[in-house]
């Protein structure tokens, strides 16, 4: 049981949205609630989930237990920023992502900010074009995340060396 709690507790959760639904029936309506929550370690690693119940609390708890299951890995430049630009697409939902020099900050909107945050990125530029759903844009934004790859497996893929694969990016001014 202890471990389980240390492993809880590396965990950062953001709630990005709760959605009230109606049920109508004979005796008026029936209350529940949509919880969309993003958690992440802060070293890389990210999910989002997505739980729905009676009450609020439940419905964290279930969207906490959702994320947990769903983290994926994305790979980092010196532990803040993204190693390259990347798009990424849900539906109407477009989002735009820009790896950015030290001391920018996290440039981002609401939903997509708080996957920044848990995945532990400083330095990023991001833009959302389309829909302004939350659930659409984090789809969108961990879209363009599973798109990110580590220069390394890069360089073995193309048979070159990892400072053959990094001098273009110096090149472009990056």
């Amino acid at each position: 049981m202890r471990d389980r709690d240390d492993r809880d507790n590396e965990f950062v959760d953001h709630l990005v949205h709760i959605n009230r639904v109606a049920k109508v029936v004979k005796g008026g309506r029936r209350f529940g609630f949509a919880a969309l929550v993003v958690v992440g370690d802060q070293k890389g690693r990210v999910g989002f989930g997505h739980g729905k119940a009676r009450e609020v609390p439940e419905a964290i708890r279930k969207a906490t237990e959702a994320a947990k299951r769903n983290l994926m890995r994305v790979p980092l430049r010196e532990g803040r920023t993204l190693h390259h630009d990347v798009t990424g697409k849900h539906d109407a939902g477009k989002v735009i992502i820009r790896s950015a020099p030290p001391g920018t900050g996290i440039i981002a909107g609401g939903p997509m900010r708080a996957v920044f945050e848990a995945l532990g990125v400083q330095d990023v530029v991001a833009k959302s074009i389309g829909s302004s759903n939350p659930y659409n844009m984090v789809r969108a934004t961990f879209n363009a995340l599973a798109k990110c790859e580590n220069p390394r497996r890069v360089a073995a893929r193309r048979g070159k060396k990892v400072s053959e694969v990094l001098s273009v990016r110096r090149a472009e001014g990056i």
